[in-house]
Order: structure tokens, then C-alpha cells, then sequence
């Protein structure tokens, strides 16, 4: 391997934390995000609440898990219908830029 050059388990840490910044800095990731740290709400509350179309909430929200971001599990409404609800799994981010390698620190929630 050259010198200087990333190693392939380097190179897909730093493509998530990519992944991670991305969704950090997308106005509709974030305001997903921050929406649902303290109540857990179904796609059609985050769309209406937000004001962002249901396949732009959709996506996002399947990217936002896809990054272990958001965490959904399915509820049982008092119609008997089952519902998948969303919760954000964190409540706070830093980003930190040193050099050329982005750090992500991540507030649990």
C-alpha cells in the first residue's frame, strides 16, 4: 500500500461520517431530526408539522435510518391499524473539521 494512502476500512468510516454530515446539513434531515427528539411521531405528522412533502419525509427518513440517526417501530392506533412511528436517536450534533478529516460527535438521546 502507498504511503499516505487510506486504507479500505478508513476509506468507508470516512464515507459514513460523510453520509452523517450530509444528512447534518440538509435542511430537511435536520429539521426531521429535531422534530421527533422528544416525541416519537409517524411520517404523515412529520410532513404536516413540517410542511415538507410525504416522499421527501419518506426518503429522508429511510436515509436518516439507514445512518442509525432515527430509529421507527410500529404502534397499534386505537382503530386498530398499525402505524410506524419515528423517534431521533440523537439531540445534539458537533462537527469538527481539522485538517482534511471531519469528526462527528454525536449527543445520545
Amino acid at each position: 500500500m502507498a504511503r499516505g494512502r487510506p486504507s479500505l476500512p478508513q476509506l468507508k468510516k470516512y464515507d459514513v461520517t460523510q453520509k452523517v454530515i450530509a444528512a447534518l446539513v440538509n435542511v430537511e434531515s435536520r429539521a426531521i431530526l429535531f422534530d421527533i427528539v422528544r416525541a416519537e411521531r409517524s411520517a404523515p405528522e412529520i410532513s404536516a408539522r413540517l410542511r415538507i412533502p410525504m416522499s421527501t419525509t419518506y426518503g429522508k427518513i429511510a436515509e436518516l435510518e439507514g445512518l442509525a440517526l432515527v430509529s421507527g417501530r410500529l404502534v397499534r392506533t386505537d382503530g386498530g391499524s398499525r402505524m410506524r412511528v419515528y423517534r431521533s436517536r440523537i439531540r445534539g450534533a458537533e462537527i469538527h473539521v481539522r485538517g482534511a478529516e471531519p469528526r462527528v460527535v454525536l449527543d445520545r438521546n
